[in-house]
């Protein structure tokens, strides 16, 4: 991949798709309301172009239309409608596609069509005449309209390596129509960043019309085909954000944005957006139900994560050290992570990064302790709000919340009645918790029902604290993982129990390790609960 800085472009319009070509990834299921959220966010990141979806196509897509012209108040971005050409031998005054795309009331629309004389025979099963008249009749009807009209060139990396000639002249085609940009689509996802970049390059030297790219990531190389076509000449980049997608999914804008940003010196969305890339990359995935990937490059919770003790002492001097960027300038941050392989810079960093400023003495006993409870089976790298409270704890604090004082969990199992049967006899199970605690000098017994005994305790727990710590009424736990350690000793294993916990702002990761897995259940749920009030008091 060639690269000369002085002619590489100065500004990349962001085309994002993620309300369409996103929702075509497997297990993902917008609802309308689902879709607006998700414009706001996209809106609030800056993206140059939200595509809402195809109206028309469905019942779901229409009312997101309807409502978006009431609701959407976008500051940013400007929606798009997208649909496709002209049927085979049709007229565009008649097209109800086309029209559809006029009543959808935005002021951009993007179009798709065949630029692969192959799909053009095999596909549409017409002449390549008809398929280029297609094109440019379809943008020419819309151009009238006055709107600003894409044109999607749909298998045209495909298409030009087969016959370059017929895929240009599908081009042309929108060009001669008034297309304000065409997009070469890398439709099945199989190219590669060479020919990316050299197809571009050969396009935009002869097509007079800004060039835009539109790639999948088939061959693991979404993003780096996004910026092979910048750098061939292309002026806007379509994508998703997290790279959601059909098969394997789209480009991902999000490493889209930040490379053409902060490493080439584009002009992609406005400056003071960037630090909204992780923030909107983790709404989004919250919004689609999807968990945030902690490996994404540049937003993961794992971009700016350091284990090693070697890394950890050098960023404690140099923060570039083992950092390509600020992680700030994205709207993540430096973690350091600390387990059986921390080296006391690890853990004084870490405890520095909590504002708690620890002697050596100190140092020394966090870190054996540390290195006795990982063999254990504790994990704290994955658990940094527990890793918090252990560290305070070495300094002589406690919490004064509220003392555990007893808990017990009944669980019944009757024939019967219930949602499942097994081997056609019917069950129910019921589960109740009894917990008690004391706050202050009150001692507050409380009971709870739940669909198994975490949940049992979980309410017990909040009932009992309710009245005097009202603030748990904002903590939500939203995840809980258990993992079987030593698993050849069966069902007298240790288990280690995870649990993720919310107040809707932050989220924090608190651990328990048992070999009773409703014990180590219990000690996460009331490190999540300490740890959260401890923040909210702060």
């Amino acid at each position: 991949m060639s690269l000369e800085t002085s002619t590489l472009l100065k500004k990349v319009e962001i085309y994002d798709t993620t309300l369409r070509d996103g929702a075509q990834l497997e297990g993902i299921s917008l609802t309308v309301d689902d879709k607006l959220r998700i414009a706001n966010q996209l809106d609030r990141l800056g993206v140059h172009y939200i595509e809402g979806g195809w109206p028309g196509a469905n019942p779901k897509d229409e009312e997101f239309f309807e409502r978006a012209s009431k609701e959407l108040a976008l500051k940013n971005s400007q929606l798009v409608a997208f649909g496709s050409t002209r049927r085979v031998n049709g007229e565009v005054e008649d097209d109800a596609t086309l029209r559809n795309l006029l009543d959808a009331n935005t002021e951009v629309v993007c179009i798709v069509g065949k630029a692969s004389e192959y799909h053009v025979a095999e596909a549409l099963r017409t002449s390549p005449e008809e398929g280029i008249a297609m094109v440019e009749e379809s943008v020419r009807f819309l151009k009238n309209k006055n709107l600003k009209v894409f044109f999607d060139a749909e298998h045209f990396f495909d298409g030009y390596k087969d016959n370059p000639d017929f895929s240009l002249a599908v081009l042309e085609g929108a060009a001669r129509g008034g297309a304000d940009c065409v997009v070469l689509c890398d439709t099945n996802g199989g190219s590669l960043p060479h020919e990316v970049e050299k197809i571009v390059k050969e396009v935009t030297d002869v097509i007079d019309c800004e060039i835009g790219v539109h790639l999948h990531n088939d061959t693991g190389c979404g993003v780096a085909n996004a910026i092979a076509g910048v750098i061939g000449g292309a002026s806007q980049v379509q994508g998703t954000i997290n790279g959601y997608g059909e098969r394997v999914g789209n480009c991902d804008l999000v490493p889209v944005i930040a490379n053409l940003s902060l490493k080439l010196g584009i002009e992609t969305i406005a400056k003071e957006h960037l630090e909204n890339l992780t923030s909107v990359s983790r709404h989004v995935a919250e919004l689609v139900n999807f968990a945030s990937d902690p490996q994404q490059p540049y937003v993961g919770t794992k971009a700016f994560a350091h284990k090693a003790g070697l890394h950890t002492s050098a960023i404690a001097r140099r923060r570039d050290a083992y950092e390509h960027i600020d992680p700030e300038a994205v709207g993540n941050g430096t973690r350091f992570l600390v387990s059986e392989m921390s080296g006391r810079s690890t853990i004084e960093l870490k405890a520095k990064e909590i504002g708690i400023d620890l002697d050596a003495g100190i140092i020394g006993e966090v870190v054996e302790t540390l290195k006795e409870l990982e063999y254990e089976g504790y994990h704290f790298e994955a658990a940094d709000a527990s890793l918090e409270l252990l560290i305070r704890s070495a300094t002589g604090w406690s919490q004064d919340y509220f003392e555990v004082d007893s808990f017990s969990v009944k669980v019944g199992h009757n024939k019967g009645s219930g949602a499942r049967a097994w081997n056609d006899v019917a069950v129910e199970v019921n589960t109740h918790a009894v917990v008690t605690i004391i706050v202050g000098e009150e001692k507050i017994t409380a009971e709870g029902d739940g669909n198994g005994p975490v949940n049992a305790l979980d309410s017990a727990l909040r009932k009992a604290l309710r009245n005097e710590l009202p603030l748990i009424d904002h903590f939500n736990l939203n995840d809980y993982k258990v993992r079987v350690l030593e698993s050849e000793r069966g069902t007298g294993a240790v288990t280690r129990v995870l649990l993720d916990t919310t107040d809707g702002e932050q989220t924090w990761t608190t651990i328990g390790v048992s070999t009773n897995i409703i014990e180590a259940s219990w000690q996460a749920l009331v490190d999540s609960l300490v740890y959260g009030l401890l923040h909210a008091k702060n």
